[in-house]
């Protein structure tokens, strides 16, 4: 072997190519010796893992921007403190004997679709009115079975005429009692914590929850999902609601889809009571859609439908945050329209007013009692 202290194969310490001295240094075809191409593979791995991560910061941070951002879109109500302990008792609920990462128990929410006409967007698709104020322009009792397997979605007519209690005012105070008033004055008088009040007092059935959602809600909600595919027995002519279709089976969009929530006077006799069963064939529709729409696989349409459901919602202060709402709605994940009975609350023309209706009893606080 040579002594020259030139780099090759098997060479010996010595003072290399470039004059320095050191150890055995390995060339390869290239010409370019192992120490430098660890060299470069380590500044390689460090920059690399620097972008990375960067990317994970990053990813990190818009993440923790878009929970904050949609918890802080969520509007809520404090029920509990504000009614107090003067309510119908919860439902008790049957352990099951194993800890459950989800809630299984029996649950009563109000959901309510409000004719809030406040802002553009409302205004427009509420086609005119007083643009401030709201009524309860839909009221829907949802009971949801022990182990969230089943559901009855009871509809209580906007026209039904009620005793509505005393409710507590946000400034301080109460409402007076009044006798023979319209079920969605409550809402008129008291916002959501009258609602809420008005319909434990009828019913004797606590609500666990409350939901709100507005005109311009429910249409972006529905846009959000892709439509909804419904079908009516009979053709459909609304001046009010503009709303024109054939009977047949119909995909709406969400101005269609508010338009036939909407609409009374296009079918039947135009009571609210046509109006109601267009409502529940519309709740039963959206059921669907969602079983159909596989969110988790697309992330960007699920970012947004969450954004235009917290946008557009008003909850109770234990339905306010994003964490809650995702674990109810994981824990209904199984619940399908087939598992859903819709109901409406039996009623009959009032004595005095034709145009109102009563609670027909006893079948209607036999319906309550059933959801206890």
């Amino acid at each position: 072997m040579s002594g020259d202290g030139r780099g090759g194969e098997g060479g010996t310490e010595g003072e290399n190519s470039d004059g320095e001295r050191g150890g055995t240094v390995d060339r390869g075809a290239d010409g370019v010796g192992s120490a430098d191409k660890v060299g470069r593979r380590s500044r390689l791995l460090k920059a690399t893992g620097i972008a990375l991560g960067c990317v994970l910061t990053l990813s990190l941070a818009g993440a923790a921007w878009a929970y904050w951002h949609l918890n802080h879109n969520i509007d809520s109500v404090d029920i509990n403190s504000a009614l107090g302990d003067d309510r119908p008792a919860r439902a008790m609920v049957t352990p099951d004997g194993a800890a459950s990462p989800l809630p299984s128990g029996a649950l009563n929410i109000l959901v309510l679709g409000s004719d809030s006409r406040s802002g553009e967007r409302n205004a427009t698709l509420g086609g005119g009115g007083e643009s401030s104020g709201a009524r309860s322009d839909t009221a829907m009792v949802v009971h949801i079975d022990e182990g969230r397997t089943g559901a009855t979605i009871v509809s209580i007519p906007r026209d039904t005429l009620v005793t509505r209690p005393a409710c507590p005012r946000e400034s301080g105070g109460s409402t007076s009692v009044a006798y023979n008033a319209m079920f969605n004055s409550a809402y008129s008088v008291g916002g959501p914590v009258c609602a809420v009040k008005t319909v434990e007092s009828m019913t004797n059935v606590r609500m666990d929850h409350y939901i709100e959602i507005d005109f311009a809600g429910f249409a972006d909600l529905v846009d959000a999902l892709g439509g909804v595919t419904v079908t009516t027995d009979e053709d459909i002519s609304d001046e009010d609601s503009h709303l024109e279709l054939e009977a047949g089976t119909h995909h709406l969009n969400g101005k269609q889809a508010l338009a036939l929530a909407r609409t009374r006077h296009g079918i039947g006799d135009g009571s609210d009571l046509g109006r109601i069963g267009l409502q529940q064939t519309l709740v039963k529709a959206l059921l669907d859609q969602v079983s159909a729409t596989d969110l988790l696989t697309n992330p960007a349409k699920l970012y947004n439908v969450a954004e235009t459901l917290t946008d557009s919602l008003t909850t109770d202060t234990d339905l306010d945050s994003l964490s809650e709402l995702m674990s109810l709605g994981q824990s209904l994940s199984g619940l399908s329209s087939a598992d859903t009975r819709t109901v409406t609350m039996p009623v009959v023309p009032a004595p005095f007013d034709r145009n109102r209706v009563v609670a027909d009893e006893p079948e209607a606080g036999e319906l309550w009692e059933s959801l206890r």
